[in-house]
């Protein structure tokens, strides 16, 4: 059936003619074809002069309300093939509307051949984003569960702990990276240690309409931070509906909806979490008891037609408890092998609560114009206290294969206790008033953007560790019981923030070369050390009128980062007021390349990186811990090169690899040593010079890969693969130029599941099935770790009887089975 033939189908039931006009809204809902009868996803249908509209889904279905209009022009349209309108008039008595009307029809291609890759947003392939398909959130197999799970196996991006959110970005550390949700800047706790204390990150996926992420070379509307940036956007909701969800790990919910004159727009969701099942995979025995829950709400209203009202708001709270009582983990080498056996006493609470709330008004007076206005409030609430004592026995095991007590203890090298005290409590309000804007003229779009921000830090750290070898305190002392580690401090501040930053975006063309020329300028000032910076950056973008799809993109630009706070704080809790920000100059170079291989659509990517870094404050990491030393003496650089294929592997379903290769060093201007000759007892003073950062992590991969069963596709298997090099450390409350050695074992991680469609979407499911509200249903099996790798993330320092150290594996989860049930409605 042809659009210029539709048939409007009708169906009532008539008590009085009147009521025929007084409903309030009218559904329009159909399935668009080409002329092949095979569905097109994504033709935007909207009613011509109105705000109303959708988009068509992947079996060409769609669906829509409009409020009880007496005329309207019903707009088809789509890249690639020909647009079509059809007018309404319920004044002709030929027409008649009730409630609802189906069109369903078919469009032809438009005579104008385009390219495969037209189709996607040539917008950002301009740029250095990548954009991220977020329905693959639901679909790749994860521990954390959180949107960040995509991000890690992408390219430049690293991770060696599962059980976290956080990520590097080539060569930064987790403080680097910029994270936005409606163009609100998004806050991490800051007394986080552990993963096993980490539970939802802030981003809810059910509530995600789109992800855009940048490794480097980002433009001058993002944040003075010197990694990466993550641009997330929430949903606008057309209709009603939503989705649940629960595994072994939690459970979710969301709805989403609008008012009939659509007006108005809702979406909320809700998510728990609790990680007792994987955590007693853990070598440490003991009672684990994390909780995590998480509420979001995101409304918008249509003021008028060109100003809009919107709310986010969030509320989380992470409780984490634990009562440890074991811990048994046998390490050493062929040649000698050791047991280290732990019994603990005492437990640990901790408790993060975290509050945003934004309040945004847009207005678009024009096409040309947009101006936005954001006020925005960010509260946490942070708590961590334990008391935990451990006491250490380390064994040397036989290792004579044919000894009939092969494996048992033969000897007792180290005893030894620990003592672990922390009251640490934290409070952090953040408050920000925003402006930014836009204006399009011709070929260029000029933006810009004024921010406000005012801090106070309420700051009460009390920690000390007692270590006991052999019957003697460490270290030893034979006048004084002394602590190993202290830590005591005291701190409140406040102070403001002022930013602002100006960017046009020039696209032109010399002969049938196309050029996007990006330049832009941020400003800030930091009235806590007096500090102003200037940071401009720059990029263009070239496409060749080639035969092959080929775009060319070159970046470069200053990324100066502002301490926060813990930057502020050295090892010994005290305050630098005269530290300054962190200084990155990024060079980078990279192209993709559209190709078709096995008749299917195929993007490889390539960036080519150099990061040279000024003022840098040196730190060390304890698992997802950073601990700053507190003042800016380090130079550094970070170069690599990153890589990405992705495309159908699989015919009708993307999948993708990517492979980096990275160095990143530093060298501390005033760290030095000295060397005593043996002979001429003369010492010589030694500088370390550069120095492996302690995210230098020369290889790392991402695998993500679906596939599904010949002649059956709703059973799928989803397959993700991540692995790093091992990365470098040092003795425990060491000199940094110590940490130089590398970790036992890389990252090697892989999770796999298996899922079944149960419900296909567009299928009519009969009254009487209990489950006919849903509009999908899908049940998945997952297994963490398939392999059963033994993945290291911190080492655990012990001394034996003649007080030398070893580094005992801190290892993270083995094995787990989950099985997860998700629907939408």
């Amino acid at each position: 059936m042809k659009l210029q033939h539709y048939l409007v189908l009708i169906t009532f039931t008539l008590f009085f003619t009147n009521s025929i006009f007084c409903q309030d809204e009218i559904r329009i809902f159909g399935k668009i074809t080409d002329t092949e009868k095979k569905p097109i996803e994504l033709v935007n249908i909207s009613i011509k002069n109105h705000p109303f509209g959708t988009i068509t889904d992947t079996k060409g279905n769609y669906e829509f309300y409009i409020p009880n209009i007496k005329q309207f022009v019903v707009i088809f349209s789509c890249i690639g093939y020909e647009s079509k309108e059809l007018n309404f008039d319920r004044n002709n008595e030929n027409i008649i509307i009730l409630s609802y009307l189906e069109l369903n029809g078919e469009l032809k291609p438009s005579l104008k051949k385009i390219k495969q890759v037209d189709i996607t947003d040539q917008q950002y392939r301009k740029t250095s984003l990548v954009r991220i398909n977020p329905k693959l959130m639901n679909l790749i197999p994860d521990v954390s569960g959180n949107i960040e799970a995509i991000i890690k196996s992408l390219p430049g991006v690293s991770s060696n702990n599962e059980l976290s959110s956080q990520y590097s970005v080539r060569g930064g550390n987790f403080d680097e990276n910029l994270v936005y949700v409606n163009d609100i800047e998004v806050y991490r706790p800051i007394l986080i240690r552990s993963g096993q204390q980490e539970g939802l990150s802030f981003v809810n996926s059910d509530l995600v309409s789109s992800i855009l992420f940048s490794a480097g070379g980002f433009d001058a509307i993002y944040g003075d931070k010197m990694s990466s940036v993550l641009d997330i956007k929430y949903k606008k909701p057309t209709k009603f509906g939503g989705s649940v969800s629960t595994s072994f790990l939690g459970a979710s919910a969301h709805v989403e909806g609008t008012s009939k004159n659509l007006r108005f727009t809702h979406i909320s969701g809700i998510r728990y979490k609790t990680s007792r099942y994987i955590l007693n995979s853990l070598d440490t025995e003991g009672e684990y008891s994390p909780d995590f829950i998480d509420f979001q709400t995101y409304l918008t209203y249509d003021v008028t037609d060109n100003f809009e009202l919107s709310f986010l708001g969030n509320f989380s709270q992470n409780t984490y408890k634990f009562i440890p009582t074991t811990k048994k983990t046998v390490f050493g080498s062929v040649s000698e092998v050791y047991q280290l056996k732990m019994y603990f006493d005492g437990q640990e609470v901790d408790n993060f609560i975290n509050f945003t709330g934004a309040v945004s008004g847009t207005y678009k007076p024009n096409k040309n114009l947009k101006l936005k206005f954001i006020s925005s409030l960010y509260n946490s609430s942070e708590n961590e206290t334990y008391d935990i004592q451990s006491q250490y026995y380390i064994n040397e095991l036989d290792r004579d294969i044919g000894s009939s007590t092969m494996g048992d203890s033969v000897s007792n090298i180290g005893i030894g206790t620990f003592l672990n005290h922390a009251r640490n409590y934290l409070e952090a309000k953040v408050y920000n008033l925003y402006h930014k804007g836009e204006y399009v003229i011709n070929n260029n779009k000029l933006s810009w953007g004024a921010k406000f921000q005012y801090e106070i830090i309420d700051d009460n750290i009390n920690e000390w560790e007692m270590h006991d070898s052999a019957g003697y305190s460490l270290p030893y002392n034979n006048s004084t019981v002394n602590l190993f580690y202290v830590l005591n401090s005291k701190q409140n501040i406040a102070s403001n923030r002022i930013s602002s930053y100006i960017q046009n975006d020039h696209q032109f063309n010399i002969g049938s070369t196309e050029f996007n020329f990006i330049a832009g300028i941020r400003f800030n000032y930091w009235n806590f050390n007096n500090q102003f910076l200037v940071s401009p950056r720059s990029s263009l973008s070239i496409k060749p009128s080639w035969k092959n799809d080929v775009m060319f993109r070159f970046a470069l630009g200053y990324y100066n980062q502002p301490p926060f706070y813990k930057e502020l704080r050295d090892l010994q809790g005290n305050i630098n007021k005269d530290i300054k920000a962190q200084k990155s100059f990024h060079i980078v170079l990279g192209s993709d390349y559209n190709f078709t291989a096995w008749n299917r659509p195929f993007k490889y990517t390539t960036e080519i990186y150099y990061k040279y870094m000024t003022d840098l404050i040196p730190y060390n990491v304890d698992n997802v811990r950073i601990r700053y030393l507190g003042k800016n003496n380090a130079t550094g650089y970070a170069m690599g090169i990153d890589m990405k294929v992705n495309g159908e592997f699989v015919k009708g379903i993307d999948s993708w690899l990517s492979l980096s290769l990275m160095q990143t060093q530093e060298d501390l201007n005033d760290d030095f040593y000295f060397v005593t000759d043996k002979d001429s007892e003369e010492s010589t003073r030694v500088e370390p010079g550069y120095i492996p950062r302690p995210s230098d992590q020369l290889v790392s991969v991402g695998l993500f890969f679906q596939d599904y069963l010949p002649g059956n596709p709703s059973y799928k298997m989803h397959l993700n693969l991540l692995y790093g090099s091992r990365l470098p450390f040092g003795p425990p409350k060491s000199e940094r130029y110590l940490a130089t050695n590398r970790m036992p074992k890389a990252y090697r991680r892989v999770d796999i599941g298996f899922s079944k469609v149960l419900i296909k979407e567009g299928e009519k499911i009969p009254i009487k099935n209990p489950f006919h509200f849903f509009k999908s249903l899908w049940v998945s099996a997952e297994i963490f770790n398939l392999l059963q790798i033994e993945n290291t993330i911190s080492l655990i320092w012990v001394s034996d009887i003649k007080n030398r150290q070893y580094g005992i594996p801190n290892n993270l989860t083995s094995r787990r089975i989950n099985i997860k049930l998700n629907g939408t409605f």
